[in-house]
């Protein structure tokens, strides 16, 4: 199973994060607060590590989604996860011409994991709503609130009930 996890306000965040509350977490992004901009001090959302080493450890394999376009700063995205001990997978990120959509649509994972961009705009900033229908379809689309972390996910499989997928 191809899991990918979308870094920015999903599986790592800015340093001044650590220790707010999720809403402050927003805010922060909102007002740019100094560390935001700091991209190789990003820091792991609570216990993503721990998660996606789980599913790792049964047998899935995770891609991640950066918001940068810069492969300096896709590099120092790199070096976050692998301080961090994120499971090794690959960084995808929008080249010259893309968008998430048609880098989610090249690579078909079976899950996609990403925040609501509530910092941002919304939905008008999420992938998953402007797939295809044809890419939609065979992607199991996990919303979790921007900052909120990924630990509430089921331990069995991202794919598991009770989850709460876009829309």
């Amino acid at each position: 199973m191809k899991i990918m996890v979308f870094l920015h306000g999903t599986a790592i965040m800015h340093r001044g994060a650590q220790g707010q509350p999720r809403e402050e977490r927003v805010r922060q992004v909102q007002v740019a607060e100094a560390s935001v901009r700091d991209f190789a001090g990003y820091v792991p959302v609570d216990h993503a590590v721990e998660k996606l080493q789980h599913w790792t450890s049964l047998g899935a394999e995770i891609l991640y989604l950066s918001s940068h376009r810069n492969s300096e700063h896709v590099e120092q995205d790199q070096a976050v996860l692998a301080r961090y001990g994120f499971p090794s997978g690959p960084v995808y990120f929008r080249r010259e011409g893309q968008t998430y959509t048609s880098v989610v649509e090249d690579i078909l994972p079976d899950v996609l994991i990403e925040d609501d961009c509530e910092s941002i705009g919304g939905i008008p900033q999420m992938t998953y709503p402007h797939l295809s229908p044809a890419a939609q379809a065979p992607i199991k689309s996990i919303v979790v609130k921007e900052f909120g972390g990924i630990d509430h996910l089921p331990m069995t499989s991202p794919r598991c009930d009770g989850v709460h997928p876009y829309p």
